[in-house]
């Protein structure tokens, strides 16, 4: 349960009703568990963020699928964000990342045996985090890999994932009851 209700077409701006029918018809229901059931409440702003995540998501990015997963569940550990966590673990190691990479992530723990493309977005990720800032040395091993495209679109997804889990974090939006992985210890 979240600390709002569910979305209803009341409830919403009238002057957003629209966006909120699309969504609503796209996802088949008002979403009730995740960051869209809050976001929904100001459609408009949703719908324009499915935008974002449709691309990042899909073929269009630059980035191949185990660097995003990984630049996902990276936010979700930065942001101690159960809903994101749970929610990409599994996708993270079907993309390729390794039980040691994304337990020892999970753990606080050190990460050995990175390949040169998870090595960057986790130092990328984690200076971005913890600093606000990209050092010179670690910017340039990340665009060395990513090119500009890639790291524009790295920066902009764990800026998206930190927008999803800050609205998951500040509403308490609960996990589902079927989770798959374990919870991050926080």
């Amino acid at each position: 349960m979240s600390r709002i209700p569910t979305a209803t077409r009341e409830s919403v701006p009238q002057d957003q009703l629209a966006a909120f029918d699309e969504m609503v018809s796209q996802r088949g229901s008002v979403p009730d568990i995740g960051p869209i059931s809050v976001m929904i409440n100001v459609p408009e702003l949703a719908r324009r963020g499915e935008h974002f995540r449709a691309y990042i998501r899909g073929d269009e990015s630059s980035l191949p699928l185990n660097v995003r997963e990984l630049a996902m569940i990276l936010t979700a550990r930065e942001m101690d964000c159960q809903f994101i966590w749970n929610a990409h673990c599994a996708f993270a190691r079907q993309a390729g990342l390794s039980d040691e990479l994304v337990n020892n992530l999970r753990d606080k723990k050190d990460l050995h045996t990175l390949s040169a493309e998870e090595a960057a977005v986790v130092d990328y990720g984690w200076e971005l985090f913890r600093t606000r800032k990209v050092s010179q040395p670690v910017y340039d091993a990340a665009l060395a890999l990513f090119g500009v495209r890639g790291l524009v679109e790295l920066t902009n997804l764990l800026r998206y994932y930190s927008s999803l889990a800050f609205n998951i974090n500040a509403f308490d939006v609960s996990l589902p009851d079927n989770i798959t992985e374990s919870p991050l210890p926080v």
